[in-house]
């Protein structure tokens, strides 16, 4: 294979590689925000952490 062809292949595997990338940001930024989703279950394990070290709370096991 000449130099210039394999040049030529690189160079168009680079550009669809870089379209794949703009399309996958627009498609990202476009997406709902889970970021208070992700507080609330961060919340809710660190009270069940609570509750389960908790020796009031601890059910006894026979």
């Amino acid at each position: 294979m000449h130099p210039e062809t394999h040049l030529a292949l690189h160079h168009v595997r680079t550009a669809e590689l870089r379209a794949e990338a703009d399309a996958y940001g627009l498609v990202a930024a476009a997406r709902k925000p889970r970021h208070l989703r992700t507080r609330l279950g961060w919340a809710l394990v660190g009270v069940g952490l609570r509750l389960a070290t908790n020796p009031r709370t601890a059910v006894a096991l026979p």
